[in-house]
């Protein structure tokens, strides 16, 4: 039997160090090639890695959260062979001595230690290990049980997140529940019982990128923000109608389509907003294509997918990837390319939308449009009080290279765009 050592591989695009998120295997596990180990984050995208070779997992490189640099050794595995990694070799001398005792194999000192889900403390033969009271889950994954397991977690008051699963794929078995209570387990206090309980949980992975990226962009942007309110009756219609005529053949369109064709629209007359600013060379870039960042929530946090050329697409076009792009967002299928490029950013949290909102410029754009919930609110429309459908926008601007009366007239030809949706389609 061999030692073979896998190392960090280069990324490309000049990328000297990356995150481990997570590892999707530990020690003593057997693994075959192309099986995936572990996935890493770039200031991009996620990358999972998979193994080149069949063997024994025998020592992991890092723990999720730990910074780990291209080249460094990530995983060690014992395999059929001699394997790609030699032992140091002893004196020969030493090897011939008749005189001495037979050695006793020397522990590898340079091997990392294991992933936190091995247990460090020893247990008796075949007894079950006492639960870890946080078993370590990526940020905003849910523990996997059945609907029964969960109605008798309810019952004996156990919250799933802090149980240790022994089921496939870490799956929480009914037992595991009654031995997470046999052994101290904590329920859920009822009532108006006070609680003492507190939960440490490490910022790493694409939550710690996602904080850093917006500390960066507050801190290196002044910001203003402009709201306006928005009429948009005639284009519900537009799209109702259109949806009830081609959903069936071209799929159905939501308002992002619309408001990202009135974006480009717009920016034709704007193009200072459609721009990036490069604050250490002092150089403004401004851009014809309009690549737009649409902010999508993912399960791990929020990502910007680019929808590329959103200028030469129309509405149904527009649509479809969207809809491609968040769907592997949310999966974390994104690739880098995917996920950078992006000119202006549109954000919207959909029902969710609140009556106003302050968004995050995606530096180092200028600017991002933010959509709020769409309300049915009485108007006055030439002295009568009718209902309308109305909706704001609720936008940020890099004052050091936007002047408001600029961003204000911006959104006011967005405004009028959307307000009047026939014009949305003549050049």
């Amino acid at each position: 039997m061999g030692t073979h050592v896998i190392k960090m591989p280069d990324i490309g695009e000049g990328i000297a160090e990356v995150e481990l998120v997570e590892w999707h295997v530990q020690v003593g596990d057997e693994v075959h090639e192309d099986q995936l180990l572990a996935e890493v984050m770039t200031d991009k995208a996620t990358v999972e890695i998979p193994s080149p070779v069949s063997g024994k997992i025998i020592a992991l490189g890092g723990v999720p959260g730990q910074v780990m640099a291209v080249g460094g050794e990530l995983i060690r595995l014992e395999v059929e062979g001699h394997g790609n990694h030699k032992e140091a070799a002893q004196p020969k001398a030493q090897e011939e001595a008749p005189a001495q005792p037979e050695a006793k194999p020397a522990p590898v000192v340079d091997a990392p230690k294991p992933a936190p889900r091995v247990e460090s403390k020893p247990v008796a033969p075949a007894a079950r290990p006492a639960p870890s009271p946080a078993p370590r889950r990526a940020p905003g994954e849910k523990p996997l049980a059945s609907p029964a397991v969960r109605q008798r977690a309810r019952d004996l008051g156990v919250e799933l997140q802090f149980v240790q699963g022994s089921g496939p794929a870490g799956r929480i078995l009914r037992e595991d529940l009654e031995h997470f209570l046999e052994h101290g387990g904590a329920t859920i206090a009822s009532g108006y019982t006070a609680r003492h309980d507190e939960h440490q949980i490490p910022v790493i992975g694409l939550r710690r990128k996602i904080a850093q990226k917006m500390a960066e962009a507050k801190r290196r942007i002044p910001h203003f923000s402009y709201v306006e309110e928005i009429d948009v009756t005639d284009l519900e219609d537009l799209r109702v109608h259109l949806n009830a005529k081609h959903s069936a053949a071209r799929g159905k369109l939501t308002l992002l389509p619309f408001i990202a064709r009135a974006m480009v629209v717009a920016l034709r007359d704007f193009p200072q907003l459609n721009a990036r600013y490069d604050d250490d060379a002092d150089v403004i870039t401004r851009y014809g294509a309009v690549h737009l960042g649409v902010a999508t929530q993912s399960d791990n946090g929020l990502m910007v997918p680019v929808l590329r050329n959103a200028e030469s697409r129309d509405l149904w076009g527009n649509s479809a990837e969207v809809a491609r792009l968040a769907e592997a967002a949310r999966h974390g299928k994104a690739s880098r390319e995917e996920l950078s490029g992006s000119t202006i950013t549109l954000s919207s949290l959909g029902a969710l939308g609140g009556i106003v909102s302050t968004p995050v410029i995606n530096y180092p754009e200028v600017a991002i449009v933010g959509v709020n919930r769409m309300v049915e609110r009485p108007m006055v429309i030439n002295g009568q009080i009718v209902v309308r459908k109305m909706m704001n926008l609720s936008s940020s601007f890099d004052h050091r290279v936007v002047d408001g009366m600029d961003a204000a007239a911006f959104i006011q030809a967005v405004r009028a765009l959307l307000e009047h949706p026939a014009t949305l389609f003549i050049d």
